[in-house]
C-alpha cells in the first residue's frame, strides 16, 4: 500500500503546478499572443486555476471543468494561448488519475456542445470556429487525457507483471517444498516397503519356531507372542506410512496422529509457558488429519519456535476458533498465538523472518489469510484456513491475455483518436482552402469599381465570400459610419496576401483601398496605384 505523502510536500507540488500554468496566462496578453484583457480578468482565471489545482489531486474531473469552462469563457473556440496548457495538463491528470473513461467522455462531450452553442451565438464565422473548437478538444484534450490513461495503465501493468512475478516466486518456492516432501515420502515408503518385509520374515519365524515339535510350553506362549507383536507392529506400520502409497493423498504437513492441542501439550512439557485457549466456537474446527489441521499445525509450530528462540519466558496464548460458513465466505478455522514481551532485557519479540513469509504464501495458496506483526508488547501470529482447502485452486497469475487486451484497448482509443484528427484536419484545411479562394476579388473587377457606384450593382462583380479576418491593424482608418468589407486579392494559400478593402455608406461605395501583404509598406505598393482611381 502507498503512504501518503507529506502534506507540505503536497502543497510544494500544488504551488509548483500553479505557478507553471500561471505564467502563460499572464505573459500572454503582454507578449501579443492574446487579445488585451483587463487586470480583472486575469486575476480571476489565476485564481481560477489556482482552484483546478487545489481539486486535481481528489477531484480531477473538476478541475478539467474549471480549465475548459475558462477556455470558453476566454475564446469563443476555445483555442487560447493563456489556458491551453493548463487544459492539456488538466487532462493529462484526468486520464491519469481518474479511473473510469464515461464521465471524461460525458465531460468532453459537454465541452464540446457548449463550444458549439457558444460560436452559434457569439461567433464571427461559426464553420471555422467550430473546427478550431473541435481541434482542440481533441488534440489539446483527448489526446493528453488518452496519454493520462495509457500512462495509468503502464504502471497497472508493471504492478501486475510484479505481483505475477512474485507468485510465480511463490510458486517456485512451494513446488522446491513439495519436491523436497515428495522426495521424504519416497524415502519414508521404502522404509515401510524395507520394515515391513522384515516384520513379516520375523513373524514368519516366530509361526515356525511355535510349531516346532519339543517346544515347551512356555516358549511356544513366547514364539506366539511375538509373532502377535509383529504383525501388530506391521499393522500399525501399514497404517502410519502407508498413506504414502495413495499418489493423491497430499503429504503430510505435521507429525501423523498430533493435534494442536497435542503439539501445545508437548511444547508445555518442554518448558515453554503456553496455555491453550480454546474461545468460543462459532462453527466446526477443522477435520482432524486434514490438510486445514496440518496447515494450522505448522503454523503453530513456527510461531511457538519464533516464541522461544526471541522471546524467552514470554507467557503464550494459543487461540483455536471455528468459523461457520457466511455470505462470501467458507467455514474454516482460525488460529491466533500471542506472546507477551521477553523476561529478559534486549530481547524483542522477531518481526517475522523467512518462516512466516513461507507460511504466508501457503495459507494465502489455499484461500486463507495471515497476518503477522507486534501487538501491544509481544507479538501476534493469525491465520485462517478454510476446512476445503482441496476444493480451492492455487491463485492463477494473471495470463498475458489482460496484458494484451489493455494494450490493445490502449491502441485502439489512440488510433481512433488520431484518425479523428486526420479528418478533422482535412475538413479544416479544406474548409480554409474554400473560404480563401471563394473570398477572392480580381485586381480587374477591382480596378473598375468608380467611387459613388451603387451597392447593389458592385455586388455583381464581387466574390462569394468576404475575409473573415481581415487585416484591420494594416488597413488605413475607414470612413465614419461606413460599412466596410475585405476581399483577398490572391487565391494563394498559407501566405501573406494583398487586400482590397471596399466601404460603403447608404447604399453606394464610398470608399476603396489596398491593403498591402505584410512586409510589402511602402515598396512594390506602385502597382495597385491604378485600382484606387
Amino acid at each position: 500500500m502507498e503512504r501518503p505523502r507529506p502534506r507540505p510536500t503536497r502543497l510544494g507540488g500544488h504551488a509548483l503546478l500553479w505557478s507553471a500554468l500561471a505564467l502563460p496566462a499572464l505573459t500572454a496578453d503582454r507578449l501579443g499572443l492574446n487579445e488585451p484583457r483587463p487586470a480583472w480578468q486575469q486575476a480571476a482565471g489565476v485564481a481560477v486555476l489556482a482552484v483546478a489545482v487545489a481539486l486535481s489531486r481528489r477531484l480531477p474531473l473538476a478541475a478539467f471543468g474549471l480549465a475548459a469552462a475558462l477556455s470558453l469563457a476566454a475564446a469563443p473556440a476555445m483555442f487560447t494561448v493563456s489556458y491551453g496548457p493548463a487544459l492539456g495538463v488538466f487532462a493529462l491528470l484526468l486520464g491519469l488519475r481518474a479511473g473510469r473513461a464515461r464521465r471524461a467522455v460525458l465531460c468532453f462531450a459537454a465541452v464540446g456542445c457548449a463550444g458549439t452553442a457558444r460560436i452559434v451565438l457569439i461567433g464571427v464565422d461559426p464553420a471555422p470556429e467550430w473546427l478550431v473548437m473541435t481541434g482542440t478538444l481533441l488534440f489539446g484534450c483527448v489526446f493528453p487525457w488518452l496519454g493520462g490513461r495509457y500512462w495509468r495503465q503502464s504502471r497497472e501493468l508493471a504492478e501486475a507483471g510484479w505481483l505475477r512475478a512474485a507468485r510465480l516466486e511463490d510458486e517456485a518456492r512451494l513446488a522446491e517444498e513439495r519436491a523436497r516432501l515428495r522426495e521424504r515420502a519416497r524415502i519414508a515408503q521404502d522404509m515401510h516397503d524395507s520394515l515391513g518385509h522384515e516384520l513379516s520374515l520375523i513373524a514368519l519365524r516366530a509361526g515356525a519356531l511355535q510349531v516346532v515339535p519339543g517346544l515347551a510350553g512356555e516358549h511356544r506362549a513366547a514364539a506366539a507372542d511375538l509373532r502377535a507383536a509383529a504383525a501388530d507392529a506391521t499393522d500399525r506400520l501399514h497404517r502410519i506410512i502407508g498413506v504414502l502409497r495413495e499418489d493423491d493423498e497430499p503429504v503430510p504437513l505435521a507429525p501423523a496422529g498430533e493435534t494442536l492441542e497435542q503439539l501445545v501439550a508437548r511444547a508445555a512439557e518442554s518448558g515453554l509457558p503456553v496455555r491453550w485457549e480454546p474461545a468460543g466456537q462459532v462453527g466446526p474446527a477443522a477435520e482432524p488429519g486434514g490438510i486445514a489441521e496440518r496447515l494450522l499445525h505448522r503454523v503453530v509450530r513456527e510461531a511457538l519456535t519464533n516464541a522461544a528462540r526471541y522471546a524467552p519466558g514470554a507467557p503464550v496464548t494459543v487461540a483455536v476458533t471455528g468459523r461457520a460458513a457466511g455470505t462470501g465466505r467458507a467455514a474454516g478455522t482460525s488460529v491466533t498465538i500471542t506472546n507477551g514481551p521477553p523476561a529478559q532485557e534486549g530481547s524483542r519479540p522477531a518481526g517475522g523472518g523467512t518462516g512466516l513469509l513461507g507460511l504466508r504464501a501457503a495459507v494465502t495458496a489455499v484461500g486463507g489469510t495471515f497476518e503477522s506483526g507486534p501487538h501491544e508488547e509481544g507479538f501476534r501470529v493469525s491465520a485462517y484456513v478454510p476446512d476445503a482447502p482441496e476444493q480451492q485452486s492455487t491463485v492463477k497469475p494473471p495470463g498475458p491475455a489482460p496484458f494484451r487486451h489493455a494494450r490493445r484497448r490502449v491502441a485502439v482509443g489512440l488510433g481512433t483518436a488520431a484518425g479523428a484528427g486526420v479528418v478533422l484536419v482535412g475538413v479544416a484545411f479544406g474548409w480554409y482552402a474554400y473560404a480563401e479562394k471563394h473570398s477572392v476579388l480580381e485586381p480587374a473587377a477591382y480596378t473598375k469599381l468608380r467611387l459613388g457606384t451603387p451597392a447593389a450593382q458592385v455586388e455583381h462583380v464581387l466574390p462569394e465570400r468576404d475575409v473573415n479576418d481581415p487585416p484591420d491593424d494594416r488597413a488605413p482608418a475607414p470612413p465614419e459610419g461606413a460599412d466596410c468589407r475585405y476581399y483577398r486579392a490572391s487565391g494563394e494559400l498559407f501566405v501573406s496576401v494583398d487586400h482590397f478593402r471596399l466601404c460603403f455608406d447608404a447604399g453606394r461605395l464610398v470608399a476603396k483601398d489596398v491593403v498591402p501583404r505584410i512586409g510589402l509598406r511602402g515598396e512594390g505598393r506602385e502597382e495597385y496605384e491604378e485600382f484606387s482611381q
